[in-house]
């Protein structure tokens, strides 16, 4: 039998959905619905059908199912910037649960730009069931056009008729302004990210809005690259009018931002407190330790992901506001009491 059981493996012709079917004991119409649909067959049936479809080498084709099905079983997740640290969470929440689901998720760096960005989805629009746009860089009029074509869903970013996830922007620099207020700071630069970038406007309206009611004075600098390098850049422009309290778009450029500040011979947090967002990898390893505005990164990439899916199986949303993640303030060695 063992003998048999390997012979089976090493099929040398074209493994079917058939050869599947027999040998796990169900009908073909099963083992197609195990990977087109796996919503549809019983867990435990589908975990069997794919761990014998594993050992003869059968392997599902998804274009060859979508001229049935109109489905691929596979989705596109577009991102900004594939080397931020900010992504990495994000991303690997979204691929496990499309994975959880019997999708493939395929990803595509932007580095950016709004017209790599375009580019990319002109290629693989036609090929996957939906899109998850991360921190998108194109118009509001361009996501909308995608979105008549697939279904899509906008991650930290809130457009219009189209379905989002965002973190809670507005409540994660009101709580970092309140801590630099505590503190006795009295003044604060905001290091701002891209131009484009929805989350940055959103930070600073909210840090405005929040300085009002705290009493404080705030002043903006950038718009800036939101890497390590812009961080370090805004450095100079910060010392040409410097605040002992900073707020900086991302962690990478609080990171930036402190390396910078040390080289003007500027002491953190003696000197200046700083504050970043998204608590990436890495952020409690540098000197200070850095405090950051945190979300919950992979949540945030699986609950798009899991909305997506809703989406494509023709739920509709039943609401138009987008779907807040909450953030907190994780404080640690960058900030301290301002020595007046």
């Amino acid at each position: 039998m063992a003998g048999d059981h390997d012979n089976r493996r090493r099929h040398s012709g074209a493994v079917t959905i058939y050869d599947v079917a027999r040998e796990v004991g169900v009908a073909p119409s099963t083992v197609s619905r195990a990977f087109s649909r796996p919503g549809r067959v019983n867990a435990e049936t589908a975990e069997r059908i794919r761990r014998v479809a594993d050992e003869l080498g059968y392997r599902a084709n998804p274009m060859a199912r979508a001229l049935t099905t109109a489905r691929t079983s596979m989705v596109a997740m577009v991102t900004a910037d594939i080397t931020n640290p900010v992504f990495f969470e994000i991303i690997r929440g979204a691929d496990e649960a499309a994975s959880q689901a019997g999708y493939v998720m395929l990803l595509a760096d932007t580095q950016e730009s709004d017209r790599r960005e375009r580019d990319s989805l002109d290629r693989v629009v036609s090929n996957v069931d939906g899109i998850v746009l991360t921190s998108s860089r194109m118009s509001d009029s361009a996501i909308r056009m995608i979105a008549k074509q697939k279904p899509t869903i906008v991650l930290n970013r809130a457009v219009t008729d189209v379905p989002s996830v965002v973190t809670d922007d507005a409540r994660g620099v009101r709580r970092a302004a309140e801590h630099l207020g505590g503190y006795g700071h009295r003044a604060i630069t905001y290091i701002a990210g891209p131009e484009a970038s929805w989350a940055d406007g959103m930070r600073w309206r909210g840090l405005r809005e929040a300085a009002l009611e705290l009493e404080l004075t705030v002043r903006r600098v950038g718009p800036g690259v939101p890497t390590v390098d812009g961080g370090d850049a805004a450095a100079q422009r910060w010392s040409e009018h410097p605040t002992s309290g900073v707020i900086a778009y991302n962690a990478q450029m609080a990171i930036g931002f402190i390396r910078g500040a040390r080289a003007l011979g500027a002491q953190v947090p003696d000197e200046v407190s700083v504050i970043g967002f998204d608590n990436i990898f890495g952020a409690e390893l540098v000197t200070p330790p850095l405090t950051t505005v945190a979300a919950p990164l992979r949540a945030l990439g699986s609950t798009a992901v899991r909305t997506l899916l809703r989406l494509i199986g023709g739920k509709r949303m039943t609401t138009r506001r987008p779907l807040v993640v909450p953030t907190r303030l994780v404080v640690r060695g960058s900030t301290a009491r301002h020595q007046a």
